[in-house]
Order: C-alpha cells, then structure tokens, then sequence
C-alpha cells in the first residue's frame, strides 16, 4: 500500500525530466524555496498547484501524489492474513480501528472491501459486548450494499450478496434473508459442465479436466456440507437421522472427506454429537464427538485447501482464490472457536459427568492449546 508522497514523486520525475528546482519553480511561478520545501517533505503544494504539477509532468494528480485509491489482489490477500493474525495476537479494538482506517482509505477499492466485510464476519464474535458484535456484522453488510450498488463486477456483487445474507443470519434476521435472496429454489447453474465441454471441443483436454474436477469437488462440498443443517431439522426423527449419516458418511469416506476436507467432516461429527446427544442416545453421541476431536487434534492444521490423488488438478484453483489457499482466520481462533463450540453448547450439558466426554474434552484442551486447568 502506497502513502501520500509528493516529496519522492516531484523528485523523480524533475531528474527524469532533467530539469533543475529553478526551472520548475518559474513553470509554477513560486519561489525556488517552495519547490526546495516541496521536495524536502518540509511543506505541501497548495492544492491550485497539483493540476499543474501533474500536467507538467505528464501523470495522473493521484500519482503525483503517490496515492493508490486501489490494492492489488496480491496486497489485498496479504493484508487480509495480516489483520486476521493480529486479531489472535493484539486487542481487539486497536485491529478493528485499523481496519475502519483501511476500508476509509480504499473506499472506492471493491476487491478490498469485499475481503475487509468477510474479516469483519469472521472476527465479530472477538469483540467482547453483543451489541458491538451486532454493530460490526452491520458494518460488514453496509460494504456489501455498497458493493452492490457501486461495484459493475457481477462475480464481486454475488459474493458480497451471499456474505451479507450470512450476516443476517447471525443476526438472527431470516426474514431478511429471504427478502435479499427471494423464496424461489432455482437449479445449480452447468456453467462449469458447459465451459469443460467447450475446452474439449477446442482438443485441450487437461483444462476440460480440470474444471470437471472444480465443479465435482464443489458439488461434493455442497452435498455433505448440507448435512449439519439437515441433521438438526431431523432431530425428532431416529430412522431418518441413521439414514442421513449413512449416506453422508458413506459418501465422504469414499472420496477421504476427512482428508481432503476436514472441517467440513468436523462439522458434520459435531452436529451429529449434538443431535444424539438431544435424542437421549449417550453413546452415538460420544462416539461422534470423539471423531470430531480426533479431526480437531490430528491433521487439522496447517489449515489449507488442498486437492488429492483423485483431484489432481484443482491446487491451482485454490491458489487463485482472493485469499489463497489459507483458512481466513488464524489457527489461534480457529482452535479457540473449535473447543468453544463444545464447552458452551447445551447439548453436551447431560454428557458433562461421563469420563469419556470428560477424557474428549482434555484432548481437545491439551491438544488446541488450552490450559488443561481451565
């Protein structure tokens, strides 16, 4: 990210330009001095000056002063994995005051603020008060209004409408939701089966290879990703809950899911816990917790999006993404939040006397880096 400089910018381009402080000072009509000043970083041209400066020199007046109002991807996913840090290691509000400073700044920069609304929903539940956690999912979902109204990148405008529809949802705003996104079911798109064709009709078949594996591993996420929130509108239902996870499991065992894609599979086994837990069913529910914390405690980290000897081809795709491959938080509230989500879930309340929940819970404590005495 660049600063204001006109001080470096006047500079280099007086010297390419080849011309001495005296010979800019009498185009401007000012004194030898203020240039000298001007260069020095002792004092500012008066803003009548910039057109002209600008106009002397052949550049935009936001290059003569050094400002970049847009971020590169690159800048963009770094800063991004800087801050999500800063949010394990710092105080909460000195990071957030520095991102309020960020998106003030790169206003006009959509890329950025669609990855500064995805920071702000995934470290909102840092910040100690509910009504500042609330304000903040509301600040996320004001970039991605703003996204939609200023943005004419269509893919950035479907990605900051999803976003905010999930903001809403932790507000605990279906109805929202539902005005956002409308009521009506549409079919999954086939652009990807449309464009793997297409690469085939033209004889490169590694691409049309590759964008098939893209478009199974998306539609295989999807399907047991589902399953959580299928599991909890069943819950009432033993015969329909053995068949939901038979199937899923069935499914993600076949394609290594708890290789390729852990915290999809942890999230699975942790509902699945709950959900037994509810029915009354101590033991099933021990025993999916207990895979929920063998994936929590082996293998989980390095977080990072990965293909397979069956998806060969999709390790580019992850590292194209706007944030890499990396997970978009750190690793340090990633395992917070994965031990948190069992202490204060009521449902492992009539598990809390049982040595094996009580064993499950000193794995996680000792394996995510809690104090065991805590």
């Amino acid at each position: 990210m660049k600063e204001i400089n006109i001080a470096k910018t006047l500079v280099t381009n007086r010297r390419e330009k080849g011309i001495t402080q005296d010979e800019l000072a009498a185009y401007i009509g000012v004194s030898k001095a203020s240039v000298s000043k001007w260069e020095t970083g002792q004092s500012y041209p008066d803003i009548t000056f910039l057109p002209q400066l600008a106009a002397y020199f052949n550049i935009s007046i936001d290059k003569l002063m050094g400002y970049a109002p847009q971020m590169t991807k690159e800048d963009i996913k770094k800063l991004y994995h800087r801050l999500s840090s800063a949010f394990a290691t710092q105080p909460f509000d000195d990071v957030f005051g520095e991102c309020r400073g960020i998106i003030k700044k790169y206003y006009s920069c959509f890329p950025l603020l669609s990855q500064m609304a995805v920071l702000l929903a995934n470290h909102h539940m840092l910040a100690e008060e509910k009504k500042k956690q609330e304000a903040i999912l509301k600040e996320a979902i004001d970039l991605c209004k703003r996204i939609k109204n200023e943005s004419d990148d269509v893919w950035l405008s479907k990605d900051a409408t999803s976003l905010e529809a999930v903001c809403y949802l932790m507000l605990q705003q279906p109805q929202e939701v539902l005005n956002l996104l409308g009521e009506s079911i549409r079919p999954m798109p086939t652009d990807y089966e449309i464009m793997s064709k297409a690469y085939q009709m033209m004889g490169n078949t590694s691409k049309a290879k590759e964008v098939m594996q893209i478009s199974m591993y998306q539609h295989l996420l999807a399907l047991i990703g589902a399953t959580p929130s299928y599991l909890l509108l069943n819950t009432d239902n033993s015969k329909k809950i053995e068949e939901i996870l038979h199937r899923a499991l069935s499914v993600a065992a076949i394609y290594d899911l708890e290789r390729l894609h852990p915290n999809t599979m942890a999230q699975t086994y942790l509902i699945a816990a709950q959900v037994y837990s509810l029915q009354g069913n101590v033991e099933k529910s021990l025993d999916m917790l207990q895979k929920y914390a063998d994936i929590c405690t082996k293998g989980f980290f390095p977080c990072l999006l990965h293909g397979d000897s069956f998806f060969d081809a999709i390790d580019g795709w992850f590292a194209d993404f706007d944030l890499g491959a990396s997970a978009p938080r750190s690793e340090k509230v990633i395992k917070e939040s994965m031990l948190q989500i069992v202490l204060s879930n009521p449902a492992f309340a009539a598990l809390a006397e049982k040595p094996r929940y009580k064993r499950i819970l000193e794995a996680l404590k000792t394996n995510l880096g809690r104090n065991t005495s805590e």
